[in-house]
C-alpha cells in the first residue's frame, strides 16, 4: 500500500511554496516522525516529517515550486526495513607458512634484475570553467515577499526619518557591573535590545501616537505593546514578534530573544512566531552600519534603527570627551505621526537609555 506525502498547509494565506530540500533520499526506507524535506514559503520555512513508516519514492525534486495540497511523494508501506544486523565476520584462520628454506652460503641468491618504473608527473587539477558572466536564479518565496512588503511600504506611506543620538556609557557600565550576577541567576547574558525594547515601550506609552495604525479611513491605536525585532537570517529578513513587552523583565525579554535567536538558525520560526506586533526594532549595529534610515514594517507606523556603538568626541559640561556613541533613526508614517510627536519619541528613548538603572528596576 502507499500512501502520499502532501504538501501540509501552513497559514491561512499561503497557497504554494518552494521544495528547498529533500533530507531523505528516493529508495530510502523512512520512519514515522523521519524529517523528509523542507518547504519554505513568502513567510516561513517549514519541516515535514513522515506519518507513515516504508520506502520512500520521490516525485518532485528540490527546487521546485509545489502548491499547497499537492503530493510530492509516495511511501510504499508494504515495503520493510532493511535487516540492521550484519552477520560478523569470523577472522579467517591463519595458513600455516612453509619455513623458507636455508640459503647455501656457497651459493647466495642474485636479484632478479628488473627496469624500474619512470615517475610520472601528477596529473594537473582540471580548471573549474566559469559558466559565464552572470548566474541567474529566481527568487525564494520569502524574499519575493520582501521586496514585494519593501515596495509596497514606500508607496502606501508617508515615510520620513528623524535622527539622534544616545551616549550608551551608562548602559555599558551597568551592563558590566551587573553581567555576571545577572547570567547566574537568569541562565542569559544581558544584551543591549532587552534595554531598547524596554526603552521604545516607555516611549509608546508616552507617544501613543506611534502606536497606531491606519486601517482605510480609520485610526487604530493599540493599547499592547508587541515588539517585532528584526532577524537576519540565511533566507531573508525575519521579524519574530515579542508579546507584551510592558509585563517582562529585562530578563525575560532576553530569553525570548534567546528562544528566537534559536528558532532563526534552526529554520523553525513558525507563522504565529512573526504575525502581529504594533512597533518594529532594526539592529544594522551588528553589521556594523553607522547611519541607515529603515522602512517601516506595515501596517506599524514607526520602526526604530539601532547602529554601530562607535567612540566619538562630544561635549559634555563644556569639556569635550570621548564617549561610546550610538546613532538612533526613527523611520514613521507621517500621516499618521507629527515631526513634534516623532522627535518627542526619540528624546524619550534617548533619556532611558542615558538613565538605564530605572529600566533595570523596573
Amino acid at each position: 500500500m502507499s500512501v502520499a506525502v502532501i504538501v501540509p498547509a501552513v497559514g491561512e494565506s499561503i497557497t504554494s511554496g518552494v521544495l528547498s530540500a529533500w533530507h531523505k533520499k528516493d529508495g530510502d526506507h523512512v520512519a514515522v516522525g523521519d524529517l523528509l524535506f523542507t518547504l519554505d514559503t513568502d513567510k516561513v520555512s517549514s519541516e515535514v516529517t513522515a506519518l507513515e513508516a516504508g520506502v520512500l519514492k520521490i516525485s518532485v525534486a528540490e527546487g521546485a515550486e509545489v502548491p499547497i495540497g499537492s503530493t510530492v511523494a509516495e511511501i510504499d508501506t508494504a515495503a520493510k526495513a532493511p535487516d540492521a544486523k550484519v552477520e560478523e565476520k569470523k577472522p579467517e584462520a591463519k595458513k600455516e607458512e612453509a619455513p623458507a628454506p636455508k640459503a647455501e652460503a656457497q651459493k647466495p641468491a642474485l636479484p632478479i634484475s628488473a627496469p624500474s618504473p619512470i615517475p610520472q608527473p601528477p596529473s594537473p587539477t582540471p580548471k573549474v570553467q566559469p559558466e559565464g558572466r552572470v548566474t541567474r536564479r529566481k527568487l525564494t518565496p520569502l524574499r519575493r515577499k520582501i521586496a514585494l512588503q519593501l515596495v509596497n511600504a514606500q508607496q502606501t506611506a508617508a515615510i520620513l526619518t528623524t535622527f539622534n543620538e544616545v551616549d550608551m556609557s551608562a548602559v555599558m557600565n551597568l551592563r558590566k557591573e551587573v553581567q555576571e550576577g545577572f547570567q547566574a541567576k537568569y541562565g542569559v547574558k544581558l544584551g543591549f535590545m532587552s534595554f531598547f525594547i524596554k526603552a521604545v515601550v516607555e516611549a509608546l506609552q508616552a507617544i501613543p501616537q506611534i502606536n497606531a495604525q491606519l486601517e482605510g479611513d480609520e485610526l487604530i491605536e493599540n493599547h499592547y505593546y508587541d515588539i517585532g525585532v528584526a532577524v537576519g537570517t540565511e533566507k531573508g529578513l525575519m521579524v519574530p514578534v515579542l508579546r507584551d513587552c510592558e509585563k517582562l523583565s529585562l530578563a525575560g525579554l532576553e530569553k525570548q530573544l534567546l528562544s528566537f535567536a534559536v528558532k532563526a538558525r534552526e529554520g523553525k520560526i513558525g507563522l504565529s512566531d512573526l504575525q502581529g506586533g504594533c512597533f518594529t526594532i532594526s539592529n544594522g549595529g551588528v553589521y556594523g552600519s553607522l547611519l541607515s534610515t529603515p522602512i517601516l514594517n506595515p501596517p506599524q507606523s514607526g520602526i526604530l534603527g539601532m547602529h554601530k556603538i562607535q567612540e566619538r568626541p562630544v561635549a559634555i559640561n563644556g569639556k569635550v570627551e570621548i564617549r561610546p556613541m550610538m546613532y538612533l533613526a526613527l523611520s514613521y508614517d507621517h500621516r499618521v505621526v507629527d515631526g513634534k510627536e516623532a522627535v518627542t519619541f526619540l528624546i524619550k528613548i534617548k533619556e532611558a537609555l542615558e538613565n538605564p538603572v530605572r529600566l533595570f528596576l523596573d
